[in-house]
């Protein structure tokens, strides 16, 4: 039988080269990278001379894709990676391996300086405009790099290094590059060591709710309690919110840790007087996920706690990921009696036009307008048009972060119902918040006594 050959005059020469060819952009694929990054460890064995390894990003693809739609979007990525293959010298290599990701190949580049140097030009070459039928759009991009110093090294290896210093570009901002250095290779290591000990905690149910007063600003009544979670480790020691949350968020761990601490948290409060309100905060990864709603009823159920005295708080930017995924959990959950809030009004990315279309029950002021509002005009002003607006749509207001009597007591003259912070009370756990309580409540029934 003949074996068809394509007019290569080579047998199944043309479905090898397919294999390893983007066919959009003609470029070569992640496999075709691998295997040239593969050949030249191969061929530097005996004399690792160092060479660059780069991985290019595009940034705000995926809206320009959605504005303009995936026609005129396969049409810049055929554009930039003409523009890249124009731009490599004859040695060097680039290929489309991602999506909206290309890699290439710096043989002849030897340093971490000039490393940068030539993916800064990259990404200027990048950020003229693109032609989509009659109109044209404009791109950035962020560039991760590692250098081959041993013969130790793998491709893998490599591509590791570059992925980890795109991810740091991309945290630092748009249009950035970043080499990796062993300051990366020493976080990263820590990063991984806290996910894994995070994750036993969480099998093991050791991240605790501690509890925060929110208190009537004119009584200085409790009024209710945000939820914080807390963990200490045996082996890190007390790891703060602010290193583990983010780290939750990146390896999809948030979900379990927030289930836990939600349920510790409803069966602490349970035996709480029950005009007192329990508060609970989404992350934004949890707004994308329709199992959420679902979830925080079981856990209600579970616990026998009133969904009608549970408030879950949200942020902008949690809402602008997936403004529909987030409007329908907001409503599922407001279907059943749970009040939800806006935290950190005012720092984050959505419009005014949000307040109305997902009719929040409550607005958290940030506490960086807080912590200036006895010395700077702008935030001053800035709290008063929050509380006119709020009066305005009948949403109650919290200011967050009163740390001292003027504070609270400007506040007050401004027309601000609700506060929360260290003046108040710092976030204890469940044992002293009973404690806290049982004080509380005894001192009121003695004020009413006499």
């Amino acid at each position: 039988m003949m074996q068809t050959t394509f007019g290569t005059g080579q047998p199944g020469k043309e479905n090898t080269d397919l294999a390893f060819t983007d066919s959009l952009t003609g470029l070569g694929n992640h496999r075709r990278f691998f295997d040239k990054v593969d050949r030249l460890i191969s061929d530097r064995a005996d004399d690792p001379a160092p060479f660059t390894v780069g991985i290019l990003d595009l940034d705000g693809f995926k809206p320009i894709n959605d504005l303009f739609g995936h026609k005129a979007g396969d049409d810049i990525l055929i554009q930039v990676a003409m523009r890249l293959r124009a731009s490599m010298d004859g040695y060097s290599t680039v290929c489309r391996i991602g999506a909206d990701e290309f890699a290439y190949l710096y043989p002849m580049v030897f340093s971490e300086e000039q490393a940068a140097e030539k993916s800064r030009m990259l990404i200027e070459i990048l950020s003229a405009p693109y032609d989509v039928g009659e109109r044209t759009a404009r791109l950035s991009a962020s560039v991760g790099c590692s250098l081959f110093y041993s013969g130790d090294e793998t491709t893998e290896i490599l591509i590791n290094k570059a992925e980890t210093a795109l991810y740091h570009a991309k945290r630092s901002g748009r249009g950035r590059v970043v080499v990796y250095t062993r300051e990366m290779e020493e976080a990263a290591k820590r990063v991984t060591r806290i996910e894994q000990a995070l994750r036993r905690a969480v099998s093991a149910g050791e991240v605790e709710p501690h509890f925060q007063p929110i208190v009537d600003l004119n009584s200085r009544r409790t009024i209710g309690f945000e939820t914080l979670a807390r963990w200490t480790d045996r082996d890190l020691g007390v790891v703060p919110p602010s290193v583990f949350i983010p780290i939750a968020e990146e390896r999809g761990i948030i979900g379990p840790l927030s289930q836990l601490v939600l349920r510790k948290a409803t069966e602490a409060a349970r035996s709480w007087p029950k005009e007192l309100f329990l508060s609970f905060n989404l992350s934004p990864s949890q707004l994308v996920d329709q199992n959420t709603g679902l979830h925080i009823l079981a856990i209600l159920e579970r616990t026998g706690f009133d969904p009608r005295r549970l408030e879950i708080e949200i942020t902008e930017t949690g809402l602008m990921n997936d403004p529909a995924s987030a409007e329908k959990i907001v409503e599922d959950l407001r279907r059943v009696g749970i009040r939800v809030s806006l935290d950190d009004f005012g720092t984050g990315q959505s419009s005014l036009g949000r307040l109305r279309e997902f009719h929040f029950d409550k607005l958290k002021i940030d506490r960086a307008f807080v912590s200036s509002i006895l010395d700077d005009r702008p935030s001053e002003h800035i709290i008063r048009a929050i509380l006119a607006m709020c009066e305005g749509l009948g949403m109650d207001v919290v200011a967050e972060g009163i740390e001292d009597e003027a504070q609270a007591d400007r506040l007050v003259q401004f027309g601000c119902a609700g506060g929360q912070g260290y003046l108040f009370g710092k976030p204890a756990d469940a044992d002293a918040t009973l404690g806290y309580l049982r004080d509380s409540y005894r001192g009121a029934l003695h004020a009413k006594a006499i």
